[in-house]
């Protein structure tokens, strides 16, 4: 991995930083913008970031390869804002396939779950049919096409319930509230993989590593997430545990208790088996990931 030279848009966010640290530690050079610096719809700002990327992979002697973090995703938010999800989701990644094709540089694109119908009882696998309900899976299955449509050399990496140590997510608000002396009530019907984005950083980069030094899967989607499978309600009774709170104080609930503007599946959980046959590393086990992530980010948390 010490020969990967990485162009990460959407670098500012939790797994943009997470890529940055964990491509750091195992000697590859990531340049992580944010979209202020690289934005993903910009044609003429996109060729100038591919290029630097590849003219200084060369000189330093390593291998170029751009993985896509950016994205919009504000779920509920894209219901009424679809015009400006569809730009970031699908005519972001399609410029980016097409400079990255123009470069000849490998493209790994993040995608999710939400591409799903959600009416599953039985893991995703990466063939299986989309299915997306809301405006955000609707604008992340288009931009999905227009990366494998594009001719680039590229591989979708669909990942689910992410959390880390930038940004919002789950796992920080439950630490909110269990310092707050909230008692939630967390819906118990839908079921997913939490997934913490240092390992999937871990699990991208070394993808990178295969596609770049020729070694590439054979399959162009692949499913990356953590180990096993919870629910909303589960995973919130895990937080309260790491950050020393009682965990019976969080309830059950339904998802009609707590309508949302856009739909969330109900059935999350995808197939990692395709990607233990491509040789890669499967991620840790949910709840294993939790106790780390919370151990090494006790402040964030106690403090959130």
């Amino acid at each position: 991995m010490s020969r990967l030279a990485v162009l990460v848009p959407g670098g500012t966010g939790q797994l943009g930083k997470d890529l940055s640290a964990v491509g750091a530690e195992r000697g590859a050079v990531v340049h992580a913008p944010g979209s202020a610096e690289l934005d993903i719809t910009k044609p003429g700002a996109v060729l100038e970031g591919v290029s630097r990327l590849v003219d200084e992979a060369r000189a330093d002697g390593r291998m170029p390869v751009v993985i896509n973090a950016a994205a919009y995703t504000a779920v509920d938010a894209a219901e009424d804002d679809e015009q400006r999800a569809f730009a970031v989701n699908v005519d972001g990644p399609r410029v980016l396939s097409a400079v990255c094709a123009s470069r000849r540089v490998p493209l790994l694109h993040v995608s999710t779950d939400y591409v799903f119908d959600g009416d599953g009882d039985t893991p995703y696998e990466p063939d299986a049919p989309l299915g997306p309900r809301s405006a955000y899976g609707r604008t992340k299955a288009a931009g999905e096409d227009a990366v494998l449509g594009s001719g680039v050399r590229a591989w979708i990496v669909r990942t689910a319930w992410v959390y880390g140590a930038g940004g919002g997510n789950f796992v920080k608000t439950m630490a909110r509230l269990a310092s707050e002396g909230v008692n939630p009530s967390v819906v118990d019907d839908q079921r997913g993989s939490p997934t913490w984005t240092a390992d999937l950083a871990s699990g991208l980069l070394e993808l990178a590593c295969a596609v770049a030094g020729g070694n590439p899967p054979a399959r162009r989607v692949l499913h990356c997430t953590g180990g096993g499978e919870t629910t909303w309600y589960e995973f919130a009774r895990a937080v309260f545990e790491e950050v020393g709170a009682d965990p019976d104080r969080v309830s059950p609930c339904t998802t009609a208790d707590h309508p949302r503007p856009a739909p969330r599946p109900a059935y999350s959980v995808l197939s990692n088996a395709a990607w233990r046959e491509a040789g890669l590393t499967p991620l840790r086990p949910w709840r294993e990931a939790l106790s780390a992530f919370a151990a090494g980010h006790r402040s964030i948390l106690v403090d959130t």
